[in-house]
């Protein structure tokens, strides 16, 4: 397996009295992984360890290779970052402010200038280069932010709630410059965010983080593969059929005549063979089979599963999805 360009062991960190992070260990593989946690969750406060902005207070990190705590300087060159706040200076021009960025970053005065004009461009505000930052709306802030991010050409972008305070167009198009940063210019993302839709539609990689400690990490396909099964409903016999799934090793939950039954220890079960032990079962048992239908899983749903010991209430959930509790 490729290095990974994050790998954190049992990272810990505390404010004072309180512990904001508990136990962070993750492998971040390159692409776009999204950093998925209700407000509050930590996952700023992990940023700021990435950059080496804040000093741990146990386990083991890695960034591009290297410990932020004792190579910051060197790792904050290959790293780009839009912070969550839009606290920019109002007077100062976007092409001025992202050049002076990339020139922090170690680019000459004469390649920091022409990267600048570049990145806003890439992110559609080449026309409005050369506007003041007061006088740009949030959507054209956030973009100026992310030009700051990727001008110098890092290895890593980390973004922190990027889509804040845009309205539903201006998010898809931010989402869209993230999705081409990632997968037609290669830079490997880490986006931190409290919605899951828009982790779910961009992102390759998920890490899930509650309560100040990692509760899911990997690809979406293994986070939502890992839960996909069936959902039966009977008439009758449900006891019978039950025995006889479990009988070659399928999990099988029960709520009343619902049935929601998922690959367990059985060998070589996929979709298919997984509807045939079903429809089997049934027939031996002549029992009657009102509905039988594939139990597709979300992200939200591996978040809510991941999070229940931690008791998810109904804000948690307005956070996660943008809808009303």
């Amino acid at each position: 397996m490729a290095t990974p360009v994050i790998s954190a062991s049992s990272v810990a960190k505390s404010f004072g009295s309180t512990q904001v992070l508990t136990d962070v260990s993750m492998q971040v593989p390159r692409g776009i992984t999204g950093l998925l946690g209700s407000n509050g969750a930590g996952k700023t406060t992990f940023l700021s360890l990435v950059l080496g902005l804040e000093a741990r207070d146990g386990g083991d990190l890695q960034v591009l290779g290297a410990d932020p705590t004792t190579a910051g300087p060197d790792i904050r060159a290959r790293i780009g970052y839009s912070p969550e706040h839009h606290h920019l200076p109002a007077d100062v021009q976007a092409a001025d402010l992202v050049r002076h960025l990339a020139q922090l970053h170690g680019l000459p005065f004469q390649a920091s200038t022409e990267r600048a004009s570049d990145a806003l461009w890439m992110v559609g505000l080449g026309e409005e280069r050369f506007r003041p930052i007061g006088t740009m709306s949030t959507g054209q802030r956030q973009r100026v932010k992310l030009a700051a991010a990727i001008a110098h050409d890092p290895e890593l972008v980390l973004l922190d709630e990027p889509t804040d305070g845009l309205d539903p167009v201006q998010r898809d198009e931010m989402l869209e410059l993230i999705h081409r940063i990632g997968n037609v210019y290669g830079i490997s993302v880490m986006l931190s965010s409290h919605l899951l839709d828009e982790v779910e539609r961009i992102c390759d990689h998920v890490v899930i983080i509650a309560n100040g400690s990692v509760r899911q990490a990997g690809s979406l396909d293994e986070l939502r593969g890992a839960n996909v099964g069936l959902l039966v409903e009977l008439d009758s016999k449900v006891d019978e059929v039950v025995a006889s799934l479990r009988s070659v090793g399928l999990n099988v939950g029960i709520d009343g005549s619902r049935l929601q039954v998922q690959a367990g220890t059985a060998p070589l079960v996929d979709g298919w063979s997984m509807h045939d032990l079903v429809t089997d079962a049934v027939a031996a048992h002549g029992a009657g089979l009102r509905r039988l239908v594939d139990r597709t899983v979300s992200l939200e749903d591996v978040f809510l599963e991941s999070n229940t010991p931690f008791g998810v209430n109904s804000d948690t959930r307005s956070q996660l999805t943008g809808a009303p509790t």
